[in-house]
């Protein structure tokens, strides 16, 4: 361990690391059910709920043990938030727009993710990616992550949480904010929801119960609070179910294998690439996904490495992290094995703070964190049994945390706060990361331009902010 880790050097112990590794792994796990619930629209149970769910695991698993021995770090790695919910939307999209089912379309959009891992990997040995971070206006970068905090917290609002009502010959979905909040009323209820007004109130109360648990944790300093919220507004939703609603919310668990569902993933997301519905995108908006999942993947990777590094004193004077090159590489790899196995972009976790504040200082702690990730394969079944709301109450914490970033922001400088304001407001309504960083760099490029600063754009930006106002009018 000392020979493969250095802990003498860097005053750490075995027993340190792996509680630091477990801490991490508490603070995260939640993504574990979450990921394949918003990648496959909460279709539990189903051969690409499960092959994601591996994929999750596996992936993970792969990345965290390329940071242990690559760069000898204790971040961990997990299909990033925001980057699932906008390849979910991508995957509506190319269904949209081919007209292939979900599966179809999900194969042919993880041949992006596999473009960028590897364009990732390249970058990161040329050292490159660090140079491309450098050129895109801070602005841009710092306003980012609050828009899709705002994403995550529209869509645990929003969709996460929706019910569906059958009647009249078709289903009507009710969304908490809408119409709980909102325009319900008691003749809606009687007209349009009717039973299921039960199961909303259930949802609400579970979603703001399991939210406030992670809240008040969170503020005591409990290590997992965001896993134990989940863990209690579950228990509640199950609760209710079954005194309410007269349901056995474990009705499921009674012919289910805990055998990990390797079937399921090998036809449906372990190496299916769909070429045919690939080319059937255009060329065009591909270009565009791969851009915007890179910067986003660029932007998240390279802020949680270098925040975390400096809370945990790991930096040099000069404010860079020592074998950058082998952090980035290892998150470039997760990606590529993501793509591979069947899940997202595979980004470094903010949640690694938690294990550094632990003490967690070498690559054993993200050693730790991914074999408990690769354990996890043994229970889809309970994974699967999570609510929707439950997971609701972690979206929305984690958009709350991202939101913060806002006070990075120079509000006196409208450079800044125009592109910013205009991410805040299109990510969430469009449903699209990408079509807010769009309108956010062609903003920035138009107000540089008027005001006689034209020198201060770089050359990337001038390009990337063609590529998008040509996509914006040609809507391709």
């Amino acid at each position: 361990m000392e020979k493969l880790f250095k802990l003498k050097e860097n005053k750490t112990t075995v027993r340190t690391e792996i509680m630091a590794g477990l801490t991490t792994f508490m603070t995260m796990a939640y993504i574990i059910a979450l990921n394949p619930n918003l990648l496959t629209n909460f279709d539990t149970g189903s051969q690409l709920w499960n092959g994601v769910f591996l994929a999750t695991c596996i992936a993970s698993f792969i990345g965290m043990v390329c940071m242990a021995f690559l760069a000898n770090k204790p971040f961990a790695m997990a299909p990033g938030m925001g980057l699932n919910s906008f390849f979910a939307v991508v995957v509506g999209n190319i269904a949209g727009i081919t007209g292939l089912g979900y599966t179809e379309s999900f194969q042919a959009a993880l041949i992006i993710i596999l473009i960028e891992g590897i364009v990732f990997v390249v970058l990161s040995v040329l050292n490159v990616r660090e140079k491309i971070v450098a050129a895109i206006p801070l602005g841009v970068r710092l306003g980012i992550a609050p828009g899709i905090g705002l994403m995550l917290m529209n869509i645990g609002f929003g969709s996460n949480v929706g019910v569906y009502a059958s009647g009249n010959g078709f289903t009507t979905p009710f969304y908490v904010m809408r119409d709980f909040f909102g325009a319900l009323t008691p003749s809606v209820i009687k007209n349009g929801m009717g039973p299921e007004y039960s199961t909303m109130v259930l949802t609400v109360v579970t979603m703001f119960i399991g939210l406030f648990v992670i809240i008040i944790l969170a503020h005591k300093n409990v290590k997992g609070s965001v896993l134990i919220g989940m863990l209690a507004a579950s228990v509640i939703y199950w609760a209710g179910e079954g005194i309410f609603l007269k349901v056995n919310p474990f009705e499921s668990l009674k012919n289910a294998s805990f055998v990990p569902p390797f079937a399921d993933m090998a036809a449906t997301t372990l190496f299916k690439f769909n070429f045919s519905g690939f080319v059937d995108i255009g060329w065009f908006t591909v270009i565009t996904l791969v851009i915007t999942f890179c910067m986003i993947d660029m932007f998240d990777t390279i802020g949680t490495l270098v925040g975390t590094a400096s809370r945990a004193g790991m930096l040099n004077r000069d404010g860079t992290m020592p074998n950058m090159k082998g952090a980035l590489l290892s998150d470039a790899i997760g990606t590529v094995a993501g793509a591979c196995t069947g899940t997202s972009t595979v980004t470094t976790f903010v949640e690694s703070a938690s294990g550094v504040e632990a003490g967690g200082r070498t690559g054993l702690t993200a050693l730790t964190t991914g074999l408990l990730f690769l354990a996890c394969i043994f229970i889809a079944p309970i994974a699967a049994l999570i609510p929707a709301a439950a997971t609701s109450a972690a979206l929305i914490y984690v958009g709350i945390l991202m939101v913060g970033g806002l006070r990075n922001i120079d509000f006196n400088d409208m450079s800044q706060v125009v592109p910013v304001a205009l991410m805040l407001i299109a990510m969430p309504i469009s449903g699209s990361i990408g079509h807010g960083i769009g309108l956010a760099l062609i903003a920035y490029t138009v107000i540089k331009l008027f005001t006689g600063k034209a020198k201060d754009i770089s050359v990337l930006t001038y390009v990337i902010s063609a590529l998008f106002l040509v996509k914006f009018f040609l809507a391709v």
